[in-house]
């Protein structure tokens, strides 16, 4: 594949954009972005700085945090001014209240302008989260949409927290996942949409190399298409 290609791959929570957009990255040898992660970034230190409730506060740290995504053996490693808070931005809190935090104008504005600056570096990337296909890149070579059912959703989060011994019970999950769907889709500053020209992909019943297998079927048209 000659020409590097920017891939936008949105989709609601539990969805597969993670796991999906590392391994797409990986085969292309392209930069993965997980710009959930920066979100959930801001989140953590509102948290830790008892400002959750000062949408100008959290803001200003949007605008003013040095964060850089480092992504190395299959971990998106995520540093905060030099620290690194990759297993902190994963905890039950963080995942409660990130929704809230980032249907800040603030907050979103700060983050959409690093993630664009990222995507300015012509190396070719996979960024994954809410918006990519509709605001941050809308002139992207590959746009894709992926969805699931509430339930499929709600048990892949499950596994995820058992699997580091969080203990959560389902219905909550299932009832987070309604809860933020509803914010991420209503919130009037760069909501979770369906980009007109992207492919939608539902991975309800697929496997993950299903799903990578028909993202990377359509990239490779499409990057035909260009040479």
């Amino acid at each position: 594949m000659s020409k590097k290609l920017i891939v936008a791959i949105d989709g609601p929570a539990g969805s597969g954009k993670s796991t999906s957009a590392k391994l797409v990255a990986q085969k292309l040898g392209y930069l993965y972005v997980d710009s959930g992660a920066m979100y959930r970034a801001i989140t953590y230190l509102a948290i830790i700085r008892n400002v959750l409730n000062n949408s100008e506060e959290i803001s200003t740290l949007a605008m003013q945090t040095d964060l850089k995504l480092k992504y190395e053996d299959g971990i998106t490693f995520v540093f905060a001014n030099g620290k690194n808070i990759t297993g902190e931005i994963r905890s039950v809190e963080v995942n409660n209240n990130v929704s809230i935090v980032s249907k800040i104008d603030g907050v979103r504005k700060a983050l959409v302008s690093k993630q664009k600056e990222m995507g300015n570096l012509g190396c070719g990337i996979v960024m994954e989260g809410r918006d990519i296909a509709s605001v941050v890149f809308p002139n992207a070579d590959v746009k894709i949409f992926l969805t699931a059912s509430i339930n499929q959703r709600a048990e892949r989060r499950l596994k995820e927290f058992s699997e580091k011994g969080i203990d959560v019970n389902k219905t909550d999950i299932e009832e987070n996942i309604s809860m933020r769907d509803n914010l991420d889709s209503t919130r009037e500053l760069s909501p979770l949409v369906k980009a007109k020209d992207a492919f939608e992909i539902d991975t309800s019943n697929i496997t993950i190399d299903e799903q990578v297998e028909k993202i990377l079927t359509i990239v490779n048209k499409i990057a035909g298409n260009k040479t």
